[in-house]
């Protein structure tokens, strides 16, 4: 089934940018809503990437890698290391969906540095997703 493979990568790639793209969509929205104060709400960008790209990515991601190991039926210790990993990503994932929430209802307290935290989980998930999967062929049956 190397379509379903195609499929799970191809979300893959597309969540881990939105991962990569969603504090940068904060801080801006953080320094929009600074700037104008209370008269404007917190701009849509953020909720509507959070809510059409970047959740749909993580969900056909994680359906597809699903399925692709109930399949193969392959489970060893780096498929455990790397289920870790995606784990840190669904981390990262939710805190950047609750940091969208507290923008919104202006709450700007601890945002930057919740958004930087956010980064820092998501960039060592997919890392250590990608490490994983690079280093599988080498004997880690």
């Amino acid at each position: 089934m190397p379509w379903l493979k195609l499929l799970h990568i191809a979300a893959l790639v597309i969540w881990c940018g939105s991962l990569l793209y969603l504090p940068a969509l904060l801080s801006q929205a953080l320094q929009l809503r600074k700037d104008a104060g209370f008269a404007q709400g917190t701009p849509p960008m953020p909720r509507f990437f959070y809510n059409s790209v970047a959740t749909p990515a993580a969900l056909v991601a994680i359906a597809s890698g699903t399925l692709l190991f109930l399949i193969h039926g392959v489970l060893g210790g780096w498929l455990i290391l790397k289920l870790g990993a995606v784990v840190a990503m669904v981390a990262a994932h939710g805190c950047f969906g609750w940091l969208i929430l507290r923008l919104e209802m202006g709450h700007y307290r601890w945002v930057k540095p919740a958004n930087w935290t956010a980064l820092c989980v998501a960039l060592a998930g997919i890392i250590g997703v990608l490490g994983l999967v690079l280093a599988k062929p080498l004997d880690w049956s």
